[in-house]
C-alpha cells in the first residue's frame, strides 16, 4: 500500500506541476486568452472619410471580453481601418478607408495568437 500512495503523490505533484506551468502565461496577460479581467483602455475607432471596403473577419480563439478588447485595439490601431469585434459571434466587421491587404489585417490578429478563420467582403 505504501507504494501506490507514493504513485499517487507523484502523479498529483506532476499535474500540479503542468497545469501551474501551463497557467503562468494566461497570469502574465500572454497568450490566446490574454488574463482576462484586465482594464484595458479600448481604442476609439477612427472617422473616416471614405469608406472604400468592408470586411468581415470570423476569428477563432476569443475566449473572453478581454480578447475582444485586445483585437479590437490590434484592428483600430492600422492608419485607415475602423473595426467593430462582436465576441458573440467570432467576427470583426472591418471598414476600410484605404485600399489595404488582407495579409495586414490577418497578422495584427495572429500576432496576438488568435487565428483568422475567413476573411471577406
Amino acid at each position: 500500500m505504501p507504494d501506490s500512495n507514493m504513485i499517487i503523490t507523484v502523479l498529483l505533484v506532476v499535474i500540479l506541476f503542468f497545469a501551474v506551468k501551463n497557467s503562468i502565461p494566461h497570469f502574465k496577460g500572454e497568450g490566446a486568452c490574454c488574463g482576462g479581467g484586465s482594464k484595458g483602455k479600448k481604442l476609439k475607432p477612427q472617422k473616416l472619410e471614405h469608406v472604400t471596403a468592408q470586411k468581415k473577419m470570423r476569428i477563432e480563439g476569443m475566449m473572453c471580453d478581454n480578447c475582444a478588447l485586445r483585437i479590437h485595439n490590434a484592428l483600430n490601431s492600422i492608419d485607415g481601418v475602423n473595426a467593430k469585434v462582436i465576441r458573440s459571434k467570432d467576427m470583426a466587421v472591418i471598414r476600410l478607408g484605404r485600399e489595404m491587404d488582407d495579409a495586414i489585417l490577418i497578422k495584427a490578429v495572429s500576432d496576438l495568437g488568435y487565428t483568422v478563420k475567413e476573411i471577406g467582403e
